[in-house]
């Protein structure tokens, strides 16, 4: 199994979704690799603060009438007509016709329609699910008081000390003059794959700039969760989700001199 393979598969793995050829298999190359052990325990600890912090909500009453609206009208008010049954005799034999399946038939339509329009309500995009991630690895930091792999205000020992260990070379700002003060560096792993992260300090706030290469331009997204603001733009091939408990103009701020820095 190749470390690109084992990567894939972890979600699946820490969900209990893979078959048990496949987790046997998974479960030895991880013995074998402490990276790729070290990648599957974060995501545990990044699934275990997710489900801490995860919000639970009633279905909304908008999802029944969207639920309706998708059932055919000749299937709508199927349960609620009187079942007419029909006796058929054909060939010197009898059976029952197939008139009492259709208050089964339409309840099985309802239900199909209502899983699949749940699973598109329910089921986080991939937005959803990065700003869920790069929360959840903020937290971690700051529990663990591990904030950065490599210490330091010089972006010229930031930059190298990432690059030497990505498969890219991340932009890395000295905004020390703009009132942000550059911390330090740390490795995390977003998206099902290893990422930078810049951290940078605005008086008592740490703020996580997550940072990895991106194909399709993003639009600019802004959201608060649990205390923190989050801001995610993408520039120059690169995508950028901002983590912190800074004030929603000040993140804004780092956003948008990150932003002129990574222009091309």
């Amino acid at each position: 199994m190749t470390r690109e393979e084992a990567n894939r598969l972890l979600h699946a793995y820490i969900d209990g979704e893979l078959d048990p050829a496949k987790t046997l298999e998974l479960e030895a190359h991880l013995a074998e690799n402490p990276s790729v052990r070290a990648a599957c325990e974060r995501l545990r600890e990044m699934s275990a603060a997710i489900r801490d912090k995860a919000d639970y909500h009633t279905a909304p009453a908008w999802l029944e009438a969207r639920v309706r609206a998708a059932i055919p009208a000749g299937r709508k008010d199927a349960s609620a007509r009187p079942t007419r049954w029909r006796w058929l005799k054909p060939a010197g034999s009898f059976a029952v016709a197939a008139g009492w399946m259709r208050p089964a038939a339409s309840f099985a339509a309802v239900a199909l329609v209502t899983w699949v329009v749940a699973l598109g309500v329910m089921r986080p995009g991939e937005d959803e699910r990065i700003t869920q991630e790069v929360l959840a690895s903020h937290v971690r930091a700051t529990l663990a008081n591990r904030y950065y792999d490599v210490a330091s205000s010089d972006q010229h020992t930031v930059k190298p000390w990432l690059s030497a260990r990505l498969a890219f070379s991340p932009p890395v700002a000295d905004l020390s003059a703009s009132g942000f003060e550059l911390a330090g560096g740390r490795l995390d792993y977003i998206g099902a794959q290893p990422v930078a992260v810049l951290v940078y300090k605005r008086r008592a706030h740490l703020i996580d700039v997550f940072v990895w290469p991106v194909e399709a331009q993003k639009s600019e997204q802004t959201s608060t969760r649990d205390g923190f603001n989050i801001e995610h733009f993408a520039k120059n091939g690169m995508d950028y989700w901002l983590v912190s408990d800074l004030s929603r103009s000040e993140l804004n701020d780092l956003a948008q001199l990150i932003a002129e820095y990574s222009a091309p």
